[in-house]
């Protein structure tokens, strides 16, 4: 199946440690990751952010008043997928540490988690839901050299 077309926007927010956060983030893995997670063309903004713009943007958008690890807003599925991915970089850095994951590991999944959740995937909706979604994020991170991230 042939990689669908993406026009991506990376950035980075002001962040402490940010050196390392670029370094597991390099433009062109960043576009790998997504493209295989894509079903239609995309034009997605992925933006890495410190814990205050997570938690307020959690809070905002969630009504959660926490940092999480990846929001996904999306606007568009199809004909064109359309999208901000939105990661907390203190948090993933957490996650990945407890979780015995590299930082580029880790950034990988929730990208193809985001990049699912941007084309309509839902694992809050019901057990087979999940089941299927974690299926395919695992096949999708699995053809891309990573580990089963469960």
């Amino acid at each position: 199946m042939a990689l669908k077309n993406l026009q991506l926007s990376l950035q980075f927010g002001d962040l402490k440690d940010a050196a390392r956060h670029r370094a597991a983030l390099p433009r062109h893995s960043v576009t790998r990751w997504i493209r295989h997670a894509l079903e239609n063309d995309a034009e997605i903004t992925v933006r890495i952010v410190d814990a205050e713009e997570g938690q307020a943007l959690n809070r905002d958008y969630r009504q959660k008043d926490y940092a999480t690890n990846v929001l996904t807003f999306d606007y568009t599925q199809a004909p064109v997928v359309t999208a901000d991915l939105v990661l907390c970089a203190p948090v993933v850095a957490k996650e990945a540490k407890e979780n015995k994951k590299t930082l580029q590991a880790h950034y990988a999944h929730l990208l193809v988690h985001g990049t699912l959740h941007a084309q309509g995937y839902d694992h809050e909706t019901s057990q087979q839901d999940a089941e299927d979604m974690e299926a395919l994020e695992t096949r999708v991170l699995a053809g891309l050299g990573f580990k089963n991230p469960y």
